[in-house]
């Protein structure tokens, strides 16, 4: 038994979070979220793609619908010149990413409570019998 307590103690849950509208359409998720830390991390839009192996011309028109969804920008962008264009988070783009970091974190720690809750049930289960 206690080779199995042991083995049920090195479980690690695994969850995806995503936020939909009213008819069930992705706004936002784990996903564009990580992307929008890679604008912030390498600072563009282009060289997040490139750091993240994704395409720049889905993710911008996937960001650009969730800016549409949510009523505010989420890139700010400069027109190209000598040095070319570039797309880095707006204001508003910033405070969504800070915002879905305290939500994340939040919600981390609620599943890992609850995950420990679940494994010592699990560990009662053999010592039942």
């Amino acid at each position: 038994m206690e080779e199995s307590n042991e083995k049920v103690s090195q479980l690690i849950p695994h969850y995806k979070i995503w936020i939909t509208d009213e008819h069930g359409n992705g706004i936002l998720g784990d996903g564009k979220w990580k992307i929008l830390k890679a604008v912030v991390e390498h600072g563009s839009l282009v060289a997040a793609c490139k750091a993240l192996g994704i395409t720049y011309r889905r993710t911008w028109g996937d960001l650009q619908t969730i800016s549409k969804q949510l009523g505010f920008p989420l890139l700010a962008t400069s027109r190209g010149g000598r040095d070319g264009g570039c797309s880095v988070l707006s204001p508003q783009g910033e405070c969504l990413v800070k915002a879905f970091d305290r939500f994340h974190a939040s919600t981390d720690a609620t599943v890992n409570e609850a995950l420990q809750n679940f494994l010592n049930e699990v560990k009662t289960i053999n010592s039942n019998d």
